[in-house]
């Protein structure tokens, strides 16, 4: 069940909460006097836009049907402070910041969030709340397995859906059933279509592997002569689940199993933020990075700058910059990671190595799109080849970009991993990452980032 299934909460999530955007910009720059031209129009469609896939993305209204009230003012709050952080990077980047007035564009800024919870509330007040008269649907789960117990625990910690679990059906033996279940068994396979007559049932989900096809072919003829709504929960849960999600393809529905979270939408965000983040980063740094530059040089023979082949995204090689920190520039079949009191690294080397200043030239890499700001730390050519043949889905980190940091680097796991074991747990938070992607996750990294390298942990 989605939120699509509150038609009213689905109205303001997609269509009016971006309308009042639009409409706020528009009537606080004709009470300000100035005229509405192309360039205002321009912003009120990217506000649109950029605000209806940040509020879906969010959800505010996920506490706002459970009733905690104070969460879903900060997370309307934190929604359009997102919205606008991006449309301030796009205005930057694309110089159409200087065509707005800024009292106008405060004024808008600082108004909107109050209108929108104003709205919310009033409508909260004359509605009596999102679930006022609305009808408390009976659901009844075919298989007592753990994909149907799963099911059922959700719905039970989700009341704003209004669903009420009258019980399971299953064929098993009564050994062969789950110890303790939380709702009573209600027969057989061959007595669900009864029981729904009798007892009215308006939903019913399917829990049954493939196996069981021919069961459930028969079980649907059976319910045809019923009004219920039936529903089959896909036992995807057997794989390592990375975004799953359905979509189409020509118009044929597929579900992925594994595949990146930088698609559609959340591929500009990232990409926007990558963009926005890097060239602030480097403008503040350059004065920062020409002195390095310059104590590189003089403090040992070699080039400025080291580069070194890495696998980037979908696993294909790219070049890696890094201020050069040791007496070799190794990028061959084999590749000795750097280790405490190394011989190699130089004087200046050390000190930028436990700073992590070596990284800045791979801001670089950000803007020419090989890398991201956080994201897996790529690893050399041939550490890949190694660990590849080692570690069980090592290299799923290379469906995203890799980054100048990431989840595993803010978890203890930055610098050398000398061990197996260290690289299998850096590579599960890799794929963790992965899997919970979010803009708020990448910015809690940049932040705990700034914290591990002034403690200087793990860096030689």
């Amino acid at each position: 069940m989605t939120v699509n299934d509150l038609p009213l909460i689905s109205f303001f999530q997609r269509v009016f909460d971006p309308l009042v955007i639009m409409g706020m910009l528009y009537v606080v720059t004709l009470l300000s006097g100035y005229p509405f031209n192309g360039y205002t129009l321009v912003l009120t469609i990217l506000a649109f836009f950029i605000s209806n896939e940040v509020y879906q993305n969010l959800d505010p209204y996920r506490t706002w049907r459970s009733g905690r009230m104070g969460a879903y003012v900060a997370d309307v709050i934190m929604g359009w402070v997102l919205t606008v952080g991006l449309l301030v990077g796009l205005g930057w980047i694309s110089g159409l910041s200087a065509h707005f007035h800024g009292d106008v564009i405060l004024v808008w800024f600082i108004t909107t969030p109050i209108v929108l919870l104003t709205t919310h509330m009033a409508v909260r007040r004359l509605g009596g709340g999102p679930n006022k008269g609305r009808e408390v649907r009976s659901v009844v789960i075919v298989g007592a397995n753990d994909l149907g117990l799963r099911f059922a625990a959700k719905i039970e910690h989700s009341p704003h859906l209004l669903l009420s679990i009258s019980g399971f059906f299953d064929d098993r033996a009564e050994d062969r059933r789950p110890a303790q279940l939380a709702h009573p068994m209600l027969g057989k396979m061959s007595d669900i279509a009864a029981y729904v007559r009798e007892h009215h049932v308006k939903m019913i989900f399917i829990s049954q592997p493939i196996s069981a096809q021919p069961r459930i072919r028969a079980l649907l003829d059976e319910l045809q002569d019923t009004t219920a709504s039936v529903y089959f929960l896909p036992d995807i849960y057997v794989f390592d689940l990375m975004q799953a999600r359905f979509d189409t393809v020509c118009g044929m529905p597929v579900v992925a199993i594994c595949e990146s979270p930088f698609t559609g939408m959340n591929a500009m965000v990232k990409r926007v933020s990558d963009i926005v983040m890097a060239l602030i980063i480097q403008i503040m740094l350059l004065p920062i990075m020409l002195a390095i530059a310059l104590a590189v040089k003089l403090s040992s023979p070699g080039p400025v700058i080291f580069r070194q082949r890495r696998y980037g995204l979908y696993g294909e090689q790219i070049i890696v910059y890094k201020f050069r920190s040791m007496t070799v520039a190794e990028d061959g079949a084999k590749v000795v990671q750097a280790t405490k009191n190394d011989q190699r690294v130089t004087r200046v080397g050390a000190f930028l190595r436990r700073s992590s200043l070596d990284e800045l030239p791979q801001f670089i890499n950000v803007l020419q799109g090989r890398m991201s700001i956080v994201g897996p730390r790529p690893h050399a050519v041939a550490h890949n080849e190694q660990y590849r043949k080692l570690i069980k889905g090592y290299m799923l980190r290379h469906k995203v970009k890799p980054g100048i940091t990431g989840w595993a680097q803010v978890n203890g796991l930055r610098g050398e991993t000398e061990t197996l074991d260290k690289m299998e747990a850096r590579v599960r938070y890799d794929l963790d990452y992965l899997r919970n992607w979010s803009l708020w996750m990448d910015v809690w990294i940049v932040l705990r980032t700034v914290k591990v390298v002034l403690s200087r942990e793990n860096a030689h």
